[in-house]
């Protein structure tokens, strides 16, 4: 049920970059996620569909990147990936391992249709710069 709480903040940054960017409509939301996050991005989805109603991001998509988990091994001193099922070090078996990644959770990018121009703007999150698609 987390996701519900997920879904309202997501949906209020999101309105808040489409309103800062003149848009429309916002068409889909891309979203990094560690699969250590325990979020589960079909649930993501059913609350934007139901939270967005009435707003520019009513019928939005989400589109959810499950990005991998990192570690590095305190025994070998190898760094590999791992899934949350099998934690152990992939090169020598150990499970004394540090994460170094696994956990995110940000808004990779948004696609905005803007009124006037009818043509979607993208605004990445991560390094902070707009870019166009015709």
């Amino acid at each position: 049920m987390h996701e519900l709480s997920i879904t309202e903040h997501l949906l209020d940054r999101c309105l808040r970059e489409a309103e800062a960017r003149h848009g429309a409509r916002i068409r889909t939301i891309r979203l990094c996620i560690g699969p250590l996050r325990g979020i589960v991005p079909d649930c993501i989805q059913v609350y934007l569909d139901m939270l967005a109603e009435g707003t520019a991001a009513e019928g939005a998509r989400i589109e959810a990147e499950i990005l991998p988990v990192r570690i590095h091994c305190l025994d070998c001193g190898q760094e590999g990936e791992i899934t949350p099922r099998h934690l152990e070090c992939p090169h020598c078996g150990s499970i004394r391992l540090k994460l170094l990644s696994g956990k995110e959770f940000y808004i990779k990018n948004i696609d905005i249709e803007t009124p006037h121009e009818h043509r979607t703007e993208g605004y990445d999150h991560v390094s902070g710069n707009a870019n166009e698609d015709s």
